[in-house]
Formats: C-alpha cells, sequence, structure tokens
C-alpha cells in the first residue's frame, strides 16, 4: 500500500495514505501497530486516510439504528455506536501511548475535539463541542450539525481508531444509519459549508497543530463541578 510519510513529530510516525483503504486492512494494520507500540518495537502513529463505504458499529450500537445495509456493516471495539466512512471523509486513526502522555482517557478524547475544532478554525469553520455528545459540530442552515466523530478504544494504555472528519462526503450515504443513535440532528460536511474541500490543506492544519494537541494531553483536566 501506497503511503506518504511528514516528518511532523520525531517521536510519531504521520502517514497519508492516498488511495482508499478497505476497513479490514486498516484494523489490521492498526491492530499491529498498537501491539508493537505497547511492546516498545514500533514508534507511535498518527494514520489518515479514506475508506470506501462502510457502516461500522461502535460498543454501544443498537441494531435498531442499522436501517439500510446497503454497504458493508463491520463490528468494531471504538466506543460509540453506527457511523460511516467513505469517499470524502478524513478518518485519522491515532496509535498513542498514553503511559507516557498521561492516562487520562477523558483529557485524551476532550484534547482530541479541541484538536479538531482548531483545525476546522482553521479552514474558516466556526466548529464547537455539544455538552454529552462526543463529537464536532457546527452551524448548518440555523441548526447545529455534525461534522465530526470521535470513536476511541484503549488497551494496554495504547490508543486505538480516531476520528472522522466531512470533508466533500456524500452525506446521502449516512441514510441507511441513525448517525451515532441521534436522530434530530443532520451531518454536515465542510463542502456542504460552502467552504472549499481541501484534504491537503485539512491535513496541513492538523499537522500544524499536532504540537499543541500532544501538550494538552500532559496537562490533566480541572475537575468540573
Amino acid at each position: 500500500m501506497c503511503r506518504i510519510m511528514l516528518p511532523v513529530h520525531d517521536e510519531i510516525e504521520w502517514l497519508i495514505s492516498p488511495a482508499l483503504v478497505p476497513y479490514p486492512t486498516a484494523m489490521a494494520e492498526m491492530e499491529a501497530r498498537a501491539a508493537a507500540v505497547a511492546a516498545g518495537t514500533a514508534p507511535e502513529l498518527i494514520w489518515l486516510l479514506e475508506h470506501p463505504p462502510v457502516y461500522t458499529a461502535g460498543t454501544s450500537a443498537d441494531p435498531a439504528e442499522l436501517i439500510d445495509p446497503r454497504f458493508p456493516v463491520y463490528a468494531t471495539g471504538r466506543g460509540g455506536r453506527y457511523t460511516y466512512h467513505g469517499p470524502g471523509q478524513r478518518v485519522g486513526y491515532l496509535v498513542l501511548d498514553l503511559n507516557k502522555r498521561g492516562r487520562d482517557i477523558r483529557n485524551y478524547i476532550k484534547s482530541l475535539e479541541e484538536w479538531l475544532i482548531d483545525t476546522l478554525a482553521g479552514l474558516n469553520i466556526a466548529a464547537y463541542p455539544v455538552p454529552g455528545r462526543i463529537g464536532i459540530w457546527t452551524d448548518d442552515r440555523g441548526e447545529a450539525a455534525k461534522i465530526g466523530a470521535i470513536g476511541v478504544r484503549v488497551r494496554r494504555w495504547v490508543t486505538f481508531h480516531g476520528f472522522a472528519v466531512n470533508i466533500a462526503t456524500e452525506l446521502s450515504d449516512f441514510g441507511g444509519i441513525i448517525p451515532c443513535g441521534i436522530r434530530e440532528s443532520p451531518v454536515t460536511s465542510v463542502k456542504m459549508l460552502g467552504k472549499t474541500p481541501d484534504f491537503g490543506a485539512f491535513d496541513a492544519v492538523l499537522a500544524s497543530g499536532l504540537g499543541h494537541f500532544l501538550r494538552r494531553l500532559s496537562q490533566p483536566l480541572q475537575n468540573e463541578a
């Protein structure tokens, strides 16, 4: 499989796959890398890619939310419910060792949310979190719409899975599921918002914020009232 490696951070391998990567292939590679990271025999990984159209079921998936299995459906060990991956969507898989970055899963998820929000801000998209709902939201035609999903798994304090941001995704493909179990809110994309759907620009802004994201991981969250 052809990949491009960018020298973004000395301790982390940053890979971009220019061709669509089959979902089972990506899962097998991520599992192998996570085991190697835990064993100390491979560097951490941030892998950016696109998948052919698939639906994936997280550990909380409700079968009733799979309305039309028009694409292959894969059970996966990440948290969350059903989501869609497909062309036009930037998927990021993070295999990071939280043993050396703070054993705080809540802080990891929060830091990942903030990294993606900052990245979208660099593309002139005002995104935000919604209390009680993991993911990335923005305003589209007067209502909150989901532009990015987050689903993670941690084993031996090494992270799996990561995020998916809709760049130029075919949004009708979400119609076979109740995305993330949320019926009342639509999904949107960079393209739907009238912005230039440029993967290169997204990746570049994301890369520029990597250092800040890593620093956030070492700063424990304050206790909330």
